[in-house]
């Protein structure tokens, strides 16, 4: 308790100012000054020490979610699963996330992200490597259940984390190199799962029994080099001299991340802009999961070999990555985070629309290719701006309840590809939905931007309004 205390009263003095200083120091993103040289050395010798690991366990995280697709492959046949059966297994995960979310990120708030964030990842590593005991559909429903269970709050506690760490001058490009796991865990993991599906009947296994198993268990072993090398906030890095810590606390608090008056969870469920931002990522995280999930099964329809289906599966993601990167940068640079939002979401709808009508393979990756160039850049976006209005307990908290309400798209997207499939015989009728539903997310978006462009206006005469 005494040590709770302690931590207690090194984020207080870093957080709490007087409500003049509040408002001379926060200022709408466009006017807030450019990091120095400096800053920015720093910013980069943090993002060093704390990216590589936090993206590698993403990667892992993302692929113990999504190499379900290529299980599927071998699995789906061997289980008696249907496409409606497996939809609903691919997707009942989110379910548990969604459920668990909210309280998980306010653990992570009271305990400590790095305790916190490596007792998700020893948790969720253990429970993805226990899919090798799947029999049938409901120990399928029931494992995949508990994965999302343990996973809740991994995500949304890295983004509050991130948050704390960096200001948000240099925080999309930050979140573009944690987020580009992403699109690098479709892009390795693909070739990957479908390489140790070849494994098939090594010591009495099923090779999807071991693409789980392998997959896992890196997961548990991350867990413990995180409680080793994370650090709660700057103020309690070892790795950092006292005037570097000065200095991110000076850089926090001028670079408009001083508090607001959004602290208390409460609030959160007061304010618009959160429940707009929970539809807009309800939206593209349908659109993408119902995407990614079928991905390979699409590639297989058109009758390319199992060995294959990993590298053309990779191809849409290696070029993601690559957008992904761009996009960031400019958004950094431009300080419009919801216009560029909005232009990535029509970007996806409108590729995903047009691949529909492109008879030939290449044509049609092409387009599958853009529309994930905009759902991931859009998710790299998306995530800058909670933490412009929420502060303490309600980032930690709201950042948690928007994900959550958004990841339910993760469960209904596979599931309506999977009701579409069976009832059409065919993936167009679903992949046209998951299209509409991500068209819809942009105009959410704007929607958003004309509720915030007011918030900026006050920002700019001296005010800070909570919009809501």
């Amino acid at each position: 308790m005494a040590i709770l205390r302690k931590d207690t009263e090194v984020f207080m003095s870093v957080t709490i100012q007087p409500e003049e200083s509040i408002k001379n120091e926060i200022k709408p993103l466009n006017e807030i000054r450019p990091l120095s040289e400096e800053e920015q050395k720093l910013c980069m010798k943090a993002a060093w020490r704390l990216i590589p690991l936090l993206g590698v366990a993403y990667f892992f995280n993302y692929l113990d979610r999504t190499s379900v697709g290529y299980a599927a492959l071998q699995m789906s046949a061997q289980l008696g699963l249907g496409p409606a059966q497996f939809g609903l297994g691919a997707g009942i995960m989110f379910f548990g996330y969604c459920l668990c979310e909210v309280p998980s990120n306010l653990a992570m708030y009271r305990f400590g992200a790095r305790l916190w964030l490596s007792r998700i990842m020893i948790t969720w590593g253990c429970v993805a490597a226990m899919m090798v005991f799947v029999v049938g559909p409901w120990s399928f429903y029931s494992i995949r259940l508990l994965l999302g269970i343990a996973e809740a709050g991994f995500f949304p506690g890295v983004i509050y984390f991130l948050s704390i760490w960096f200001p948000v001058q240099f925080r999309t490009r930050v979140l573009a190199w944690f987020t580009v796991a992403t699109p690098i865990s479709f892009l390795v993991g693909g070739p990957l799962s479908t390489s140790l599906l070849q494994l098939h009947g090594f010591l009495g296994m099923d090779g999807w029994q071991w693409m789980f198993l392998i997959e896992g268990v890196p997961t548990c072993l991350l867990g413990f080099v995180a409680l080793r090398r994370l650090a709660d906030r700057p103020e309690q890095a070892n790795w950092l001299t006292e005037k570097e810590k000065v200095t991110f606390s000076r850089m926090m608090q001028i670079g408009g991340e001083g508090p607001s008056q959004s602290q208390h969870f409460r609030s959160v469920l007061k304010d618009v802009r959160v429940w707009l931002l929970s539809g807009i990522t309800f939206s593209y995280t349908l659109g993408t999961y119902g995407i990614g999930i079928w991905l390979p099964q699409m590639l297989k329809a058109e009758g390319i070999e199992t060995t294959t289906i990993g590298w053309l599966a990779a191809i849409p993601y290696f070029f993601s990555t690559l957008g992904l990167i761009f996009w960031a940068r400019a958004v950094d640079k431009s300080g419009r985070g919801v216009m560029h939002l909005i232009a990535a979401l029509l970007l996806a709808a409108l590729a995903l629309m047009l691949s529909l009508y492109l008879d030939s393979l290449v044509p049609a990756l092409i387009g599958v290719t853009f529309a994930l160039v905009g759902t991931l850049s859009a998710k790299t976006i998306f995530f800058t701006l909670p933490g412009k209005f929420l502060r303490g307990q309600a980032a930690a908290g709201g950042i948690a309840l928007i994900n959550a309400l958004g990841a339910f798209g993760g469960f209904v997207g596979p599931f309506l590809m999977g009701v579409a499939k069976e009832m059409t015989h065919s993936f167009t009728a679903g992949m046209i939905l998951m299209g509409c539903i991500i068209m819809f997310a942009a105009f959410l978006a704007v929607i958003l931007l004309i509720i915030m462009r007011p918030v900026n206006l006050e920002e700019t005469q001296g005010g800070v309004s909570l919009g809501k």
